[in-house]
């Protein structure tokens, strides 16, 4: 799931809702808990800038010297996936990869498959796409995915 950008002000985002009381809400509909260790780690996710996998966060937080579990780090991003603060990203080579999306626009990528490198684009046509799609549904766009996969072409 993806979100719309947030209002802004001057052109600095304005947060509607914590995101910690996000993440709580979305818990507590599935009966499940708040605890510490979901609580670091939807910190070190916040910390994270651009694409990462669930590797890193354990190595974050082992950094950090807070002892969590691979299990529950795992666990913990896909019930943020489910949240909607985080979208998983089809990346090369098989390995899931993340990308925060509360609160931010969407962030759309160039997939290099031969280097496994994901560029970022802004190609403002697609969201005035996705809408316009949509309305001809009778529905509204709660955010959209959009990647290209390619490889360097043969000179």
């Amino acid at each position: 799931m993806d979100l719309d950008p947030v209002p802004q002000i001057s052109g600095v985002p304005t947060i509607v809702e914590p995101l910690c009381a996000v993440f709580r809400r979305h818990l507590k509909a599935e009966n499940q808990k708040y605890t510490p260790e979901r609580a670091r780690v939807l910190d070190a996710v916040i910390r994270m800038e651009g694409l990462f996998d669930a590797d890193e966060l354990v190595a974050d937080l082992q950094a950090a010297d807070f002892r969590v579990s691979k299990a529950t780090v795992y666990r913990t991003v896909k019930l943020m996936q489910d949240a909607g603060i985080v979208q998983r990203v089809l990346a090369a080579g098989g390995q899931p990869r993340y990308q925060m999306v509360y609160g931010s626009r969407p962030s759309d990528l160039v997939v290099r498959v031969d280097t496994h490198e994901s560029i970022p684009i802004d190609v403002p046509e697609l969201v005035e796409l996705r809408d316009r799609v949509c309305a001809e549904l009778g529905l509204t766009a709660s955010g959209h995915n959009f990647q290209i996969f390619a490889t360097k072409a043969d000179a």
